[in-house]
């Protein structure tokens, strides 16, 4: 693994939503300009009716922020559409990023309502950047999430991205193998993304090469000599039983073998690979090739994986492309992007609140912090709590969690320790941070992700973790339901 600095400098502050620039120069226009605000990126719902998401693409929003600027050419097509005054113009050609912004670290376990990033600075530029922010996290998270689920059903045994050619678009397929490789799989056959984040490129052979030769023996004959001490067979081009293991175990023992190789495995791409991955195996392991892997591909998910495992498959690693990379059973994250807070002349942070006959589109209001509280005794994750940004939870005394819809559902914990969850990336538009190695990432999601119940984890009826807000800061949002509500 590379870990080399990937620091990107494409210019991507035209990535936005065109609304984001007609309400700028509105805001330009009515005095609002200077005017400081908070907004929170957070969402409503875990895909795949899941416990649990993992929080991925900070380090591109970051890269993106550094990035902003108008190039002159922005500049001449914003004319072009004769809605912009040119003071607002001159702004955006002097414009400068300034703002505040706290995330939650990537590879942690996130949960819907909590605020996951927080920016706060000047109207115009905390709107601009939502659509990016919204990009960057919404997809990556959709994918390392997807991939931990896919992860978790293999039961210890690796996953290897090989979803590219059918990713939504190059970047699809780019940053999803990053992030997969977040949510737990070893690598990808991505290899650009090997060049670029140190995701470890993997692969051997398509069914092509097998068809380009004479016959299977000899395609496996060439391949081994090629690459005799990572030998993998595709044994499934045309029978997987009746020539494509025998084929591979002849060659193991003529060309492999002899230059002090043992092999690396066979693939089955094709067919019932539960039932053909056990034949498969006992052939190998009459043939003496018991460390001999059995890779399995072909259109998998956490629950054909599950499944496959539960009924005996014989198969120690699995390559999972389609529906990991384009998350294809829930293949939208819902992360929205709402304003919480606006502060005066004065600087005191005035709560701002979105009602909706749908509850669940309600806000939360103000500036605010989130934790979360683990026991002391178990290392386990006990309940996320969002508090009003200047609160800290005292834990040298008992706290009381209570559900923020049914109230009277109250629990007091002791013995907890209580961690910040977010981290703050920028202050006043300079970034505070360096990209950390994407290892790095990959081990922290793991340890996160074992710190969750078993109940949280599972994929049919997960137990709900709660996500609780704070005495004070569930009184302001009552306050401002109560004085909206007629």
């Amino acid at each position: 693994m590379n870990n080399q600095n990937t620091s990107v400098t494409k210019n991507l502050t035209m990535l936005t939503d065109f609304y984001e620039i007609t309400m700028a120069n509105g805001y330009f226009a009515n005095g609002f300009r200077d005017t400081i605000v908070y907004f929170d990126m957070f969402f409503r719902k875990v895909p795949d009716q899941g416990g649990f998401a993992i929080m991925a693409g900070v380090q591109q929003m970051v890269e993106y922020l550094n990035n902003l600027s108008f190039t002159e050419e922005d500049i001449a097509y914003l004319e072009s559409k004769k809605l912009f005054k040119p003071e607002f113009l001159d702004y955006l050609r002097n414009f400068h990023f300034a703002c505040d912004v706290w995330a939650v670290p990537e590879g942690t376990p996130i949960f819907p309502g909590e605020p996951i990033v927080t920016v706060r600075g000047p109207a115009i530029q905390a709107q601009f950047v939502e659509t990016m922010i919204l990009l960057a996290i919404n997809h990556q998270s959709l994918i390392a999430t997807k991939a931990n689920r896919i992860v978790r059903a293999a039961d210890g045994r690796a996953v290897m991205e090989f979803g590219s050619r059918r990713a939504q678009g190059f970047d699809g397929a780019v940053y999803g193998a990053r992030a997969a490789y977040i949510g737990g799989c070893i690598g990808t056959a991505c290899t650009i993304s090997d060049r670029d984040f140190g995701v470890p490129a993997l692969g051997t052979m398509a069914h092509s090469w097998i068809q380009l030769f004479p016959s299977e023996e000899e395609a496996f004959r060439a391949y081994a000599k090629e690459y005799p001490d990572q030998c993998t067979l595709l044994v499934d081009t045309y029978n997987v039983l009746k020539s494509g293991v025998p084929n591979a175990i002849k060659i193991f023992n003529e060309v492999v073998v002899p230059q002090g190789y043992r092999p690396a495995g066979i693939r089955i791409d094709s067919g019932d690979i539960t039932y053909l991955s056990r034949k498969a195996r006992k052939m190998l392991d009459a043939a003496g090739f018991e460390d001999c892997k059995i890779c399995a591909s072909n259109s998998l998910d956490e629950y054909i994986i599950r499944d496959m495992l539960i009924q005996g498959a014989k198969v120690d690693s699995f390559g999972v492309g389609e529906r990991l990379i384009t998350s294809s059973s829930e293949p939208v994250f819902g992360g929205v992007y709402k304003l919480a807070g606006v502060e005066d002349k004065d600087g005191n942070i005035v709560p701002r609140i979105k009602i909706s006959e749908n509850v669940a589109k309600i806000t939360t209001p103000c500036f605010k912090e989130v934790w979360r509280l683990f026991d002391n005794e178990t290392g386990k994750a006990i309940a996320d709590v969002i508090t009003l940004h200047d609160e800290v939870i005292d834990e040298s005394k008992p706290y009381v969690l209570f559900d923020p819809e049914h109230i009277w559902k109250r629990k007091k914990v002791e013995n907890f320790r209580a961690v910040r969850l977010r981290k703050k990336y920028f202050e006043g538009g300079k970034c505070l941070t360096e990209e950390r190695p994407l290892d790095e990432i990959r081990q922290y999601c793991k340890e996160q992700v074992d710190s969750l119940w078993e109940e949280v984890t599972r994929f049919e009826n997960p137990h709900r973790y709660y996500v609780d807000l704070s005495q004070k800061l569930w009184d302001e949002k009552n306050r401002l339901l109560s004085e909206y509500a007629f």
